[in-house]
């Protein structure tokens, strides 16, 4: 439906000015805090998409992927029985058989999610993305988190872009697909929305903002004008699509904002898992520290969440 997106205009200004307020937001405190945060954990694709990956650290990534928070903290916080785990475990395709297998070892229904498609500059030809996206289910991926190519953006090629993200839908399968914009490279806040729609269009379910690789990740503006695209794709067709912020949330209350923000512009219904993802490497040992405190009264010593 190219005519949806031919006329579309972003008032940048206004969209400043709104992620600038969104930075005031107070923050909750005390068990409220504590809530929203065992929230955001449970919305956490666990990641590691380092060259010196190995089995045995993806082996710690996966026991933390089950074990998040420690079992006494939860325990004071009454919710050591609830179930708390992250969401996703996300890694290199080379790297999701240690994945799968460690994860099955423990017990655990974690899915494990696949970077693919020539990530992270997606500058590889269709056919070895293709490839790459079926082998990584192949090897027990339930998750595709794929890369579009930026130059079908830039270059206001929309159909080219819609038959690359169709295909590589077609090759994910059963597996869940999640769309990476890379919003830092498309030049523009209107080339975001429209690469979202696109992607939704395509049969995406989820838009993504970034690799994380990239000079800029994700920011407030970028994800206010996707999730203003994912209300109006909702509006239009019925269906829900999934969003993903990555790539520089380090911090408990960087993901307390990011959950208040979709809170508001999409709805209670968006804050779990099937629809929202906080895609991080770092962020869960701050939240750990920022719970250690609340049940506490202090932070911990490094040897305290080894």
């Amino acid at each position: 439906e190219l005519g949806w997106i031919s006329k579309v205009h972003v008032n940048r200004p206004a969209v400043v000015r709104h992620a600038e307020q969104i930075k005031k937001w107070r923050t909750v405190k005390g068990n409220w805090q504590a809530a929203w945060l065992l929230k955001a954990v449970t919305c956490i694709d666990l990641t590691t998409l380092s060259g010196d990956d190995t089995p045995s650290n993806v082996h710690r990534l996966c026991f933390k992927a089950k074990h998040p928070i420690r079992e006494d903290l939860l325990k004071a916080l009454e919710m050591h029985d609830k179930g708390i785990t992250v969401a996703a475990v996300c890694v290199y395709p080379a790297r999701v058989i240690d994945a799968v297998n460690t994860l099955m070892a423990a017990g655990c229904d974690i899915p494990v999610a696949s970077v693919a498609a020539g990530f992270p500059s997606g500058q590889t030809p269709l056919e070895t993305k293709l490839a790459e996206i079926r082998l990584a289910v192949e090897y027990g991926a339930r998750e595709i988190d794929i890369v579009i190519s930026r130059s079908l953006v830039l270059a206001g090629q929309w159909e080219g872009l819609y038959e690359e993200i169709r295909q590589c839908r077609e090759a994910c399968g059963e597996a869940h697909m999640k769309t990476i914009l890379a919003t830092g490279e498309l030049g523009s806040l209107p080339n975001v929305y429209k690469a979202s729609m696109i992607a939704m269009m395509a049969g995406s379910d989820f838009i993504k903002t970034s690799t994380g690789k990239e000079v800029e990740n994700a920011t407030f503006p970028v994800g206010v004008v996707m999730m203003r695209a994912i209300r109006e794709y909702y509006w239009q067709t019925g269906n829900k699509v999934g969003f993903k912020p990555a790539g520089g949330i380090r911090t408990a209350k960087d993901a307390i904002t990011w959950l208040m923000l979709v809170k508001d512009e999409l709805g209670v219904e968006w804050l779990k898992p099937e629809l929202f993802r906080l895609g991080a490497s770092s962020l869960l040992e701050d939240i750990e520290k920022q719970i250690f405190y609340h049940v506490t009264g202090t932070y911990p010593l490094p040897h305290d969440l080894a």
